[in-house]
């Protein structure tokens, strides 16, 4: 490769890697560029992973740091969240996944009016936390995890969007859980995709290493300036995402 190119992957890892940790949708940023650089989707697909393990890792760690969140909080949706993301993963090594575009931008258009017209719920944490219902709860982490093993772009706003108006975290707590939900299933959907022979380590890693550097500067700005500013990064970043889905 020319010598641009790899300075190319690890600044966009950067940008993805800060984006994916605060909100979500960095992977529609990684996933153009690999397929440019001659990847087949599903191999660009698969490389994308391991540069979002790398920055799981980095996120995970930092919030964990600031002692945002406990680990028990997250392991009782990534239970439901691995089991869905495996199946999710075994259907995507053998699918084209552009056909869900129009059906991904649909719902992020819904998050965005919920983001707009009731942001109370996005900010504080829910006092009926605790009373909602464990089987609905379970569904709802497998169908997202599903997703998630399938097409990691756009996750991070369903993860947001269940663990701030289903289980009725802030956006700052759900922020790290989400994180950690990923920590704990990704590794699985990258074993998957390395069995099929479907990761390019080479572009991953160098990927991830600007990955894992965007994910710690945008831990360092959620725990400062809290869930105002992530709500307003959600705001942006869903719509572009959702225009991109949708127009390009």
């Amino acid at each position: 490769m020319e010598w641009w190119i790899y300075i190319l992957v690890v600044a966009i890892g950067l940008l993805a890697g800060f984006i994916n940790t605060i909100a979500g949708s960095g992977s529609l940023l990684t996933l153009p560029l690999l397929i440019f650089l001659g990847l087949d989707p599903n191999t660009a697909n698969g490389t994308n992973r391991l540069s979002i393990l790398m920055q799981s890792f980095s996120a995970v760690s930092g919030f964990k740091k600031n002692d945002v969140f406990k680990l028990s909080e997250g392991v009782r949706y990534a239970i439901p969240a691995t089991i869905g993301a495996t199946g999710g993963a075994f259907i995507a090594v053998e699918t084209k996944p552009e056909v869900l575009n129009y059906i991904i931008a649909g719902l992020l258009m819904g998050m965005l009016i919920l983001l707009l017209f009731n942001p109370k719920k996005w900010l504080k944490p829910s006092e009926q936390k605790e009373k909602k219902n464990r089987y609905f709860m379970f569904l709802l982490f497998l169908a997202t995890g599903v997703y998630a093993g399938f097409l990691h772009a756009s996750v991070g706003f369903f993860w947001l969007a269940a663990l701030v108006l289903g289980a009725g975290y802030d956006l700052v707590k759900a922020n790290a859980l989400k994180n950690f939900i990923v920590l704990l299933y990704i590794p699985v959907t990258v074993l998957i995709f390395a069995f099929n022979n479907q990761i390019d380590y080479g572009l991953g890693l160098l990927l991830g290493v600007g990955s894992v550097i965007g994910a710690r500067l945008a831990v360092v700005m959620s725990v400062k300036k809290g869930a105002p500013l992530i709500r307003y990064f959600l705001l942006v970043a869903i719509l572009i995402s959702a225009i991109k889905l949708i127009f390009f």
